[in-house]
């Protein structure tokens, strides 16, 4: 988005000192001084940030609350947010609690308890727009009453259960918040207002917190397969039977044209047995002069368990083993079709 704006984009690394001459803090700063008529906002140092909310987000949300308002929470990056606002609430009612929301990895919690910068605090996380690894100037810490962590995982999925239950598309932050809220839930009473504040929107975030390959890859998308989504990954579909009568060398050759080892058995429009490669293999081995005209039913092992579309797929280990490979499940159609342990690992 910057650079469709023209702007030239230097990516700086996230894993130095503050102080480094190679951190975002460091090469802003630089800039500033070597680009003619430009402007370094210094968002965590200026308090211009604090002021700002002091004047325009503190009054607004006293307004809209007809100063009601007994919780202010509020993620905390740079501080002007939270501080600039806890200001003015805080000028207009010394009782109205302000809860920052903080991030693992970040130093603000342990300062606020204990009053130490204690960088064994500092490491990477993946939360974007709150926590530092910095002291801001814009972060005051009295105004503060309490810091509440919240991980990476949980505030990723708060963020998607309000974009899918509320329609309320938000992006790090705000679900860092929401999460927060959550887990301080039992600090309220049913008479209190607790007013959240969602910094930042969702569009910046389609291509992760709302990626499902980007959540499953960091193990935050706890999400149960069932058998439907198996069905629906599945490349080859349509439904192959054979009869109970057919030739044993004609169903070897109906699995190597469709590159399958098993196959339900019929008899008319009812699945009587089912057949797998293994199980001719082993009988033409041990019939090599009676093979060519064996018929399936000889060999039939029990039909293959039919299953419901919605039954998670970690049930399946009770109807699937070495001798039985399968299911069979109806779609919503009443059409029939096979699961095998393969589809099921093409589909995880």
């Amino acid at each position: 988005m910057l650079k469709a704006h023209g702007a030239d984009v230097i990516v700086c690394p996230t894993n130095v000192e503050p102080t480094d001459p190679r951190s975002y803090y460091s090469i802003a700063e630089k800039l500033s001084k070597e680009i003619p008529n430009s402007f370094w906002c210094n968002q965590y140092d200026n308090l211009s940030n604090t002021q700002a909310h002091y004047e325009s987000t503190g009054p607004e949300i006293w307004d809209q609350t007809d100063g009601k308002i007994t919780h202010l929470i509020v993620g905390v990056g740079t501080g002007g947010t939270v501080s600039g606002t806890a200001k003015y609430l805080k000028e207009k009612n010394p009782n109205i609690k302000v809860w920052g929301i903080d991030t693992y990895g970040s130093v603000f919690k342990k300062y606020k308890e204990t009053g130490i910068f204690d960088e064994k605090e500092i490491y990477p996380y993946i939360t974007e727009g709150i926590g530092e690894d910095i002291l801001p100037k814009n972060v005051n810490f009295d105004l503060i009453d309490h810091f509440e962590k919240v991980t990476d995982k949980d505030a990723a999925i708060a963020a998607r259960r309000l974009a899918r239950e509320e329609g309320i598309l938000l992006g790090y932050s705000g679900g860092s918040a929401m999460a927060g809220f959550h887990q301080l839930a039992n600090r309220f009473t049913a008479d209190d207002v607790v007013v959240i504040i969602f910094h930042d929107h969702g569009s910046r975030y389609i291509g992760k917190i709302y990626n499902d390959d980007w959540m499953r890859e960091r193990g935050f998308l706890d999400v149960e397969l069932k058998v439907r989504d198996v069905l629906n990954k599945k490349v080859v579909k349509g439904f192959i039977s054979v009869d109970k009568k057919d030739k044993l060398k004609d169903i070897l050759k109906l699995m190597k044209a469709n590159d399958i080892s098993q196959l339900p058995v019929s008899e008319g429009d009812e699945l009587v047995g089912s057949i797998t490669e293994s199980k001719i293999l082993e009988h033409i081995l041990n019939n090599p002069l009676k093979n060519i005209d064996t018929q399936a039913e000889e060999i039939l092992d029990p039909a293959f368990p039919v299953v419901s579309l919605d039954m998670p797929v970690k049930e399946l280990n009770k109807y699937m083993s070495k001798t039985n490979p399968a299911v069979i499940v109806k779609d919503n159609m009443g059409a029939s079709h096979i699961v095998t342990q393969y589809d099921i690992i093409q589909a995880l």
